[in-house]
């Protein structure tokens, strides 16, 4: 294990998309982050400034144009094919502000898929699921399907399914927009509590402040750069 730089560094990432009319669109442009193992980061900014495209980057989802991103000393553009697959679902566990439970299979199951997927790993998966679907909340919920469950209840079976794979780092995309503020707030109450008792490093892309404010660091994302931020800069 690399102790003697960050977790996670990313040194000057940029990302272009084009657009409908084959034009350029520079979203990233230059960012820089660095975050030490165990700490909670948030990331705010007015929609369509890119925050969902950092966090994809940051979780080996997609590539920057330029840049570099490391992880544990682990170099992400050194990962190709099946390696850069192994790192994602060894190393990151995301959640999204839509829980994408697959329809089809109970809650459990929802939890078991990650093992399911990876070759040989069935030992023990139902009963680690179940563990991981009580350390939530839900276990009572394991055996309905999505449909059936609350929005809260969905997102919290979500970060279970995150974390059936004991990521070391946790990307969540506005893991409470869809929420009502109630339900919002115990969400975020157990991603807090998940990261102090795995000690999970945490990156969270939100636009509620009251969740922020409690991150150890909260960057804003503007013009395509990252800046520090206190609460109230951090509009949108």
């Amino acid at each position: 294990m690399n102790t003697s730089s960050p977790f996670i560094q990313a040194t000057g990432i940029h990302k272009s998309y084009l657009d409908a009319e084959g034009n350029k669109l520079h979203i990233l442009r230059g960012v820089d982050l660095a975050v030490e193992r165990g700490k909670t980061v948030a990331i705010m900014g007015a929609s369509g400034t890119g925050k969902s495209t950092l966090l994809h980057l940051l979780g080996a989802l997609d590539r920057p144009d330029q840049g570099e991103t490391q992880v544990n000393g682990t170099a992400l553009s050194s990962l190709k094919g099946d390696a850069m697959a192994e790192f994602r679902n060894r190393t990151v566990g995301f959640v999204f502000q839509f829980h994408h439970l697959l329809n089809d299979f109970t809650a459990l199951e929802n939890v078991m898929m990650p093992g399911w997927i990876q070759a040989g790993k069935v030992t023990n998966l139902q009963s680690q699921a179940m563990a991981l679907l009580e350390e939530v909340g839900v276990d009572h919920r394991a055996r309905q399907k999505p449909s059936q469950l609350s929005g809260g209840e969905q997102q919290r079976v979500a970060i279970a399914r995150a974390l059936a794979n004991q990521p070391a780092v946790l990307l969540a995309d506005e893991p409470t927009g869809n929420l009502d503020q109630e339900t919002g707030e115990k969400v975020s109450a157990l991603l807090l509590e998940l990261n102090r008792r795995r000690g999970l490093t945490l990156i969270l892309v939100t636009h509620n402040s009251h969740l922020a404010e409690r991150m150890d660091h909260v960057y804003f994302l503007e013009d395509g750069r990252l800046n520090s931020a206190r609460i109230g800069q951090a509009h949108g």
